[in-house]
């Protein structure tokens, strides 16, 4: 259950959540964050080693990484997305951001269907970094059709194994619902948002209208051919407002 908004030494809040992620982050007043780009998904290993040179070229330290963007090459199951999961975690305790066994950094992590990668490997990160009288800036996490906080992801799935119309319309209205939940204790609005990024293999186009009311019409909306990280899960959305992007070798 999201109830509170926690400061963390790096300069920016967060909502806490599960071991693989927060449930999103903000900047804190006087800072701004950046959304980085990898130009070619690099490997998770390599990626990790990309975000440490970029780091140490713009001056900062590692631990202003507030959100990673992943992708793999499938979905796991349940199992697998915990051992995943704990082995991500021990590389973020590493690189000493777990804040007493809390995970402060935001995250998504899909499959492309097209675009497929050997491995799970980089897309993109964000930090926070100083800038006097910045506009509010956050990235909410990627929500899928499972809620959290449970023992199995599966046992509650909303509209299980539904793809109809019907069933993708409940599972948007649900994502959004949370990711509505989030910005709120963010101390955000919903028309504040820059990008909506969608991800699903299904009947995207049977919801599309409804979505469309449903997000600012301000914000830029990207629907990417990706499936949800877990098998069985169907629909996936994340958020931000970021007003800096950056593409990097």
């Amino acid at each position: 259950m999201m109830t509170s908004v926690e400061r963390t030494p790096f300069n920016y809040s967060y909502i806490p959540g599960p071991l693989q992620y927060s449930f999103g982050v903000r900047a804190d007043s006087g800072h701004e964050l950046v959304r980085v780009r990898a130009a070619r998904t690099p490997p998770l290993d390599e990626g990790y080693r990309l975000i440490e040179r970029y780091m140490e070229q713009v001056g900062l330290p590692v631990q202003a990484v507030c959100a990673l963007e992943l992708r793999s090459p499938e979905q796991f199951s349940e199992q697998g997305f915990k051992e995943f999961n704990e082995a991500y975690a021990a590389k973020l305790d590493e690189w000493r951001i777990l804040l007493d066994g809390s995970n402060p950094v935001a995250r998504s992590n899909v499959i492309p269907e097209k675009r497929t990668v050997s491995g799970p490997s980089v897309h993109s990160f964000t930090y926070v970094r100083p800038q006097p009288g910045a506009p509010a800036s956050y990235v909410i996490s990627g929500e899928s059709d499972a809620p959290e906080g449970f023992d199995s992801y599966n046992d509650q799935l909303i509209a299980p194994g539904d793809t109809s119309p019907r069933g993708m319309r409940k599972k948007a209205e649900y994502v959004i619902g949370e990711l509505l939940r989030r910005k709120e204790l963010l101390g955000s609005c919903w028309d504040e948002v820059t990008d909506v990024q969608v991800y699903t293999l299904h009947s995207y186009e049977s919801i599309h209208t409804d979505l469309s009311g449903m997000v600012p019409l301000a914000a830029n909306i990207a629907w990417q051919y990706c499936a949800p990280p877990v098998e069985e899960w169907a629909f996936e959305m994340d958020s931000r407002r970021v007003h800096v992007e950056e593409f990097v070798q």
